[in-house]
Protein backbone atom coordinates (compact mmCIF):
# COMPACT_ATOMS: atom_id res chain seq x y z
CA UNK A 1 0.00 0.00 0.00
CA UNK A 2 1.38 3.47 -0.87
CA UNK A 3 2.53 5.60 2.05
CA UNK A 4 2.70 9.36 2.51
CA UNK A 5 4.44 11.25 5.29
CA UNK A 6 3.78 14.90 6.13
CA UNK A 7 6.08 17.06 8.29
CA UNK A 8 3.67 19.52 9.85
CA UNK A 9 3.51 22.53 12.08
CA UNK A 10 0.21 23.95 13.32
CA UNK A 11 -2.62 25.53 11.36
CA UNK A 12 -1.15 25.43 7.84
CA UNK A 13 0.09 21.87 8.18
CA UNK A 14 -3.16 20.73 9.78
CA UNK A 15 -5.37 22.23 7.08
CA UNK A 16 -3.18 20.94 4.29
CA UNK A 17 -3.26 17.42 5.75
CA UNK A 18 -7.04 17.56 6.06
CA UNK A 19 -7.20 18.45 2.38
CA UNK A 20 -4.77 15.63 1.59
CA UNK A 21 -6.97 13.07 3.35
CA UNK A 22 -10.02 14.36 1.48
CA UNK A 23 -8.20 14.15 -1.86
CA UNK A 24 -7.01 10.62 -1.13
CA UNK A 25 -10.55 9.58 -0.24
CA UNK A 26 -11.77 11.03 -3.55
CA UNK A 27 -9.07 9.25 -5.54
CA UNK A 28 -9.35 5.98 -3.63
CA UNK A 29 -12.98 5.36 -2.56
CA UNK A 30 -11.99 1.89 -1.33
CA UNK A 31 -10.27 2.37 2.06
CA UNK A 32 -8.24 -0.79 1.45
CA UNK A 33 -6.53 0.90 -1.50
CA UNK A 34 -6.05 4.29 0.13
CA UNK A 35 -2.46 5.35 0.98
CA UNK A 36 -1.49 5.39 4.63
CA UNK A 37 -0.70 8.87 5.94
CA UNK A 38 1.69 9.61 8.79
CA UNK A 39 2.01 13.14 10.17
CA UNK A 40 5.24 14.01 11.99
CA UNK A 41 4.36 17.05 14.09
CA UNK A 42 6.55 19.83 15.46
CA UNK A 43 6.80 19.81 19.25
CA UNK A 44 9.12 22.80 19.59
CA UNK A 45 6.16 24.95 20.71
CA UNK A 46 5.46 22.62 23.65
CA UNK A 47 5.63 23.93 27.20
CA UNK A 48 4.66 23.33 30.81
CA UNK A 49 1.94 25.80 31.78
CA UNK A 50 -0.12 25.74 34.97
CA UNK A 51 1.34 22.32 35.73
CA UNK A 52 0.17 20.90 32.39
CA UNK A 53 2.06 19.81 29.30
CA UNK A 54 0.69 21.84 26.40
CA UNK A 55 1.45 20.72 22.82
CA UNK A 56 -0.03 23.39 20.53
CA UNK A 57 0.84 21.89 17.15
CA UNK A 58 -0.04 18.31 18.04
CA UNK A 59 -3.41 19.45 19.34
CA UNK A 60 -4.10 21.67 16.33
CA UNK A 61 -3.44 18.79 13.94
CA UNK A 62 -5.44 16.34 16.06
CA UNK A 63 -8.45 18.65 16.45
CA UNK A 64 -8.41 19.70 12.79
CA UNK A 65 -8.30 16.16 11.43
CA UNK A 66 -10.75 14.93 14.06
CA UNK A 67 -13.38 17.62 13.45
CA UNK A 68 -12.95 19.43 16.75
CA UNK A 69 -11.13 22.63 15.74
CA UNK A 70 -12.31 26.23 16.02
CA UNK A 71 -12.35 26.96 12.29
CA UNK A 72 -12.40 30.72 12.76
CA UNK A 73 -9.13 31.00 14.66
CA UNK A 74 -7.56 27.79 13.39
CA UNK A 75 -6.62 26.47 16.84
CA UNK A 76 -8.39 25.48 20.05
CA UNK A 77 -11.89 24.14 20.41
CA UNK A 78 -15.11 25.79 19.16
CA UNK A 79 -17.66 27.31 21.56
CA UNK A 80 -15.06 27.47 24.31
CA UNK A 81 -15.34 28.99 27.76
CA UNK A 82 -12.35 30.23 29.74
CA UNK A 83 -13.57 30.27 33.33
CA UNK A 84 -10.70 28.09 34.55
CA UNK A 85 -8.05 30.31 32.98
CA UNK A 86 -9.74 33.35 34.53
CA UNK A 87 -9.56 31.72 37.96
CA UNK A 88 -5.89 30.83 37.46
CA UNK A 89 -5.19 34.45 36.53
CA UNK A 90 -7.02 35.60 39.68
CA UNK A 91 -4.40 33.71 41.66
CA UNK A 92 -1.68 35.58 39.79
CA UNK A 93 -0.52 32.49 37.98
CA UNK A 94 -0.19 31.43 34.37
CA UNK A 95 0.28 33.62 31.31
CA UNK A 96 -2.60 36.10 30.95
CA UNK A 97 -1.78 36.49 27.25
CA UNK A 98 -1.96 32.70 26.66
CA UNK A 99 -5.31 31.54 27.98
CA UNK A 100 -6.51 27.98 27.53
CA UNK A 101 -10.15 27.10 27.03
CA UNK A 102 -11.91 24.77 29.43
CA UNK A 103 -12.48 22.05 26.82
CA UNK A 104 -8.88 22.32 25.64
CA UNK A 105 -7.67 22.02 29.23
CA UNK A 106 -9.17 18.53 29.39
CA UNK A 107 -6.74 17.41 26.67
CA UNK A 108 -3.77 18.86 28.55
CA UNK A 109 -4.89 17.30 31.82
CA UNK A 110 -5.19 13.83 30.29
CA UNK A 111 -1.84 14.17 28.49
CA UNK A 112 -0.08 15.36 31.65
CA UNK A 113 -1.56 12.52 33.69
CA UNK A 114 -0.29 10.01 31.14
CA UNK A 115 3.19 11.57 31.03
CA UNK A 116 3.47 11.65 34.82
CA UNK A 117 2.39 8.01 34.85
CA UNK A 118 5.37 7.08 32.70
CA UNK A 119 3.93 7.22 29.19
CA UNK A 120 5.98 8.74 26.39
CA UNK A 121 4.60 11.64 24.39
CA UNK A 122 4.03 9.22 21.48
CA UNK A 123 2.02 6.91 23.72
CA UNK A 124 0.03 9.80 25.17
CA UNK A 125 -0.70 11.09 21.65
CA UNK A 126 -1.96 7.66 20.62
CA UNK A 127 -4.36 7.61 23.58
CA UNK A 128 -5.69 11.10 22.77
CA UNK A 129 -6.14 10.18 19.10
CA UNK A 130 -8.38 7.23 20.02
CA UNK A 131 -11.03 9.80 20.80
CA UNK A 132 -10.51 12.03 17.77
CA UNK A 133 -9.79 9.34 15.12
CA UNK A 134 -7.86 11.77 12.87
CA UNK A 135 -7.63 9.37 9.92
CA UNK A 136 -3.83 9.50 9.95
CA UNK A 137 -1.08 8.34 12.28
CA UNK A 138 0.11 11.34 14.35
CA UNK A 139 3.66 11.19 15.66
CA UNK A 140 5.50 13.83 17.68
CA UNK A 141 8.87 14.60 16.13
CA UNK A 142 10.51 13.39 19.37
CA UNK A 143 9.49 11.99 22.73
CA UNK A 144 12.19 14.08 24.41
CA UNK A 145 11.24 17.66 25.29
CA UNK A 146 12.48 20.18 22.72
CA UNK A 147 11.41 23.79 23.20
CA UNK A 148 12.06 26.63 20.80
CA UNK A 149 13.24 29.80 22.51
CA UNK A 150 13.92 33.20 20.99
CA UNK A 151 16.97 35.38 21.71
CA UNK A 152 15.65 38.93 21.97
CA UNK A 153 17.53 41.74 20.24
CA UNK A 154 15.71 44.51 22.12
CA UNK A 155 14.21 45.19 25.53
CA UNK A 156 10.60 44.13 26.08
CA UNK A 157 8.72 44.61 29.37
CA UNK A 158 10.65 42.70 32.04
CA UNK A 159 12.97 41.15 29.43
CA UNK A 160 16.24 42.66 28.29
CA UNK A 161 18.05 42.42 24.99
CA UNK A 162 19.89 39.10 24.89
CA UNK A 163 17.33 37.27 27.05
CA UNK A 164 15.87 33.96 25.94
CA UNK A 165 12.07 33.70 25.99
CA UNK A 166 9.84 30.81 25.01
CA UNK A 167 8.77 31.00 21.38
CA UNK A 168 5.09 31.25 22.35
CA UNK A 169 5.79 34.37 24.41
CA UNK A 170 7.52 36.03 21.46
CA UNK A 171 4.82 34.84 19.05
CA UNK A 172 1.64 35.38 21.06
CA UNK A 173 2.49 38.03 23.65
CA UNK A 174 4.68 40.22 21.43
CA UNK A 175 3.24 39.17 18.06
CA UNK A 176 6.85 38.74 16.86
CA UNK A 177 7.22 42.53 16.98
CA UNK A 178 10.30 42.49 19.25
CA UNK A 179 13.43 42.05 17.12
CA UNK A 180 15.12 38.69 17.58
CA UNK A 181 18.72 37.70 16.99
CA UNK A 182 18.11 33.97 16.71
CA UNK A 183 16.19 30.85 17.66
CA UNK A 184 17.44 28.13 19.97
CA UNK A 185 15.86 24.69 20.21
CA UNK A 186 16.62 23.75 23.80
CA UNK A 187 17.16 20.02 24.21
CA UNK A 188 17.37 19.25 20.50
CA UNK A 189 20.97 17.99 20.60
CA UNK A 190 20.02 15.13 22.90
CA UNK A 191 16.68 14.38 21.27
CA UNK A 192 15.97 11.37 19.11
CA UNK A 193 13.17 10.92 16.57
CA UNK A 194 10.06 9.41 18.12
CA UNK A 195 9.42 5.73 17.38
CA UNK A 196 8.17 5.33 13.83
CA UNK A 197 9.37 8.69 12.52
CA UNK A 198 12.45 7.51 10.64
CA UNK A 199 10.64 4.40 9.44
CA UNK A 200 7.75 6.49 8.08
CA UNK A 201 10.13 8.71 6.10
CA UNK A 202 12.20 5.78 4.81
CA UNK A 203 9.21 3.68 3.77
CA UNK A 204 7.11 6.43 2.20
CA UNK A 205 6.47 6.92 -1.49
CA UNK A 206 5.99 10.67 -1.00
CA UNK A 207 7.08 13.01 1.78
CA UNK A 208 5.39 16.41 1.86
CA UNK A 209 6.54 19.61 3.54
CA UNK A 210 3.24 21.53 3.75
CA UNK A 211 2.93 25.33 4.02
CA UNK A 212 4.12 25.40 7.63
CA UNK A 213 6.63 27.85 9.05
CA UNK A 214 9.99 26.86 7.50
CA UNK A 215 11.99 28.16 10.48
CA UNK A 216 10.20 27.19 13.69
CA UNK A 217 7.91 24.37 12.49
CA UNK A 218 9.46 22.32 9.69
CA UNK A 219 12.87 23.73 10.56
CA UNK A 220 12.57 22.51 14.13
CA UNK A 221 11.55 19.03 12.98
CA UNK A 222 14.58 18.91 10.69
CA UNK A 223 16.75 19.92 13.64
CA UNK A 224 16.11 16.67 15.48
CA UNK A 225 19.22 14.54 14.84
CA UNK A 226 18.51 11.92 12.19
CA UNK A 227 15.41 13.42 10.57
CA UNK A 228 17.18 15.60 7.99
CA UNK A 229 19.44 12.67 7.08
CA UNK A 230 16.36 10.47 6.66
CA UNK A 231 14.90 12.99 4.21
CA UNK A 232 18.14 13.16 2.25
CA UNK A 233 18.40 9.38 1.90
CA UNK A 234 14.77 8.27 1.50
CA UNK A 235 13.67 6.79 -1.82
CA UNK A 236 10.46 8.84 -1.53
CA UNK A 237 9.90 11.99 -3.57
CA UNK A 238 10.12 14.98 -1.25
CA UNK A 239 7.75 17.78 -2.24
CA UNK A 240 7.37 21.11 -0.47
CA UNK A 241 4.58 23.69 -0.65
CA UNK A 242 5.54 27.34 -0.25
CA UNK A 243 4.14 29.16 2.80
CA UNK A 244 4.96 32.44 1.04
CA UNK A 245 2.70 33.91 -1.65
CA UNK A 246 3.60 37.12 -3.44
CA UNK A 247 6.31 37.99 -0.92
CA UNK A 248 4.08 37.63 2.15
CA UNK A 249 3.47 34.85 4.66
CA UNK A 250 0.22 32.98 4.08
CA UNK A 251 -0.49 32.96 7.82
CA UNK A 252 1.18 34.11 10.98
CA UNK A 253 4.49 35.94 11.11
CA UNK A 254 6.85 33.71 9.19
CA UNK A 255 8.43 36.79 7.59
CA UNK A 256 9.85 37.85 10.96
CA UNK A 257 11.26 34.36 11.46
CA UNK A 258 12.82 34.31 8.00
CA UNK A 259 14.27 37.78 8.47
CA UNK A 260 15.90 36.66 11.72
CA UNK A 261 17.81 33.86 9.99
CA UNK A 262 18.67 36.03 6.97
CA UNK A 263 16.30 34.51 4.41
CA UNK A 264 14.23 36.74 2.13
CA UNK A 265 10.45 36.42 2.41
CA UNK A 266 9.83 34.93 -1.01
CA UNK A 267 8.78 31.58 -2.41
CA UNK A 268 12.08 31.36 -4.28
CA UNK A 269 14.25 32.12 -1.25
CA UNK A 270 12.47 29.61 0.97
CA UNK A 271 12.72 26.91 -1.69
CA UNK A 272 16.44 27.57 -2.00
CA UNK A 273 16.72 27.63 1.80
CA UNK A 274 15.41 24.05 1.91
CA UNK A 275 17.61 23.22 -1.09
CA UNK A 276 17.78 20.40 -3.60
CA UNK A 277 18.53 16.88 -2.42
CA UNK A 278 21.01 16.66 -5.26
CA UNK A 279 23.15 19.29 -3.53
CA UNK A 280 22.62 18.38 0.14
CA UNK A 281 19.21 19.94 0.66
CA UNK A 282 15.92 18.17 1.35
CA UNK A 283 13.68 18.87 -1.67
CA UNK A 284 12.98 17.15 -4.94
CA UNK A 285 10.16 19.57 -5.80
CA UNK A 286 8.72 22.88 -4.62
CA UNK A 287 5.28 24.26 -5.44
CA UNK A 288 4.85 28.02 -5.67
CA UNK A 289 1.74 30.08 -6.24
CA UNK A 290 0.77 31.27 -9.71
CA UNK A 291 1.72 34.81 -8.68
CA UNK A 292 5.27 33.55 -8.08
CA UNK A 293 5.67 31.76 -11.42
CA UNK A 294 8.87 33.70 -12.07
CA UNK A 295 10.50 31.62 -9.33
CA UNK A 296 10.12 28.38 -11.30
CA UNK A 297 13.12 28.77 -13.69
CA UNK A 298 15.70 29.62 -10.99
CA UNK A 299 14.38 26.80 -8.81
CA UNK A 300 14.71 24.38 -11.70
CA UNK A 301 18.23 25.69 -12.34
CA UNK A 302 19.07 24.95 -8.70
CA UNK A 303 17.94 21.35 -9.09
CA UNK A 304 14.49 21.68 -7.52
CA UNK A 305 11.63 20.64 -9.80
CA UNK A 306 8.96 23.33 -9.56
CA UNK A 307 5.55 24.38 -10.82
CA UNK A 308 3.20 27.28 -10.17
CA UNK A 309 -0.28 26.30 -8.95
CA UNK A 310 -3.00 27.96 -6.83
CA UNK A 311 -1.76 27.79 -3.23
CA UNK A 312 -4.47 29.62 -1.30
CA UNK A 313 -6.31 27.15 0.95
CA UNK A 314 -9.59 29.09 0.90
CA UNK A 315 -11.93 26.18 1.54
CA UNK A 316 -11.94 22.36 1.63
CA UNK A 317 -12.15 22.08 -2.16
CA UNK A 318 -9.19 24.37 -2.90
CA UNK A 319 -7.14 22.71 -0.15
CA UNK A 320 -7.83 19.24 -1.54
CA UNK A 321 -6.90 20.49 -5.01
CA UNK A 322 -3.59 21.80 -3.67
CA UNK A 323 -2.84 18.45 -2.03
CA UNK A 324 -3.67 16.77 -5.33
CA UNK A 325 -1.27 19.08 -7.14
CA UNK A 326 1.49 18.08 -4.72
CA UNK A 327 0.82 14.39 -5.34
CA UNK A 328 0.69 14.87 -9.09
CA UNK A 329 3.95 16.79 -9.15
CA UNK A 330 5.61 14.13 -7.01
CA UNK A 331 4.58 11.52 -9.57
CA UNK A 332 6.30 13.54 -12.31
CA UNK A 333 9.61 14.05 -10.52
Amino acid sequence: MPRITVLAGGVGGARFTRGLLAELERRHPDPAERPEVTVVVNTGDDMWLNGLRVCPDLDTVMYTLGGGIDEGQGWGRPEESKRTSAEIAAYGRGWPWFTLGDLDLATHIVRSELLRGGATLSEATEVLCRRWTPGACLLPMSDQPVETHVRLAADADEHRSGDLVHFEEWWVRYRASVPASGFEQLGVEGATPAPGVLEAIAQSDVVILPPSNPVVSVGTILGVPGIRDALVTTSARVVGVSPIIGGAAVRGMADQCLRTIGVETSALAVGLHYGSRATGGVLDAWLVDETDAAAVPPLEAAGVSSSAVPLWMRDPASTAALAGAALDHAARV
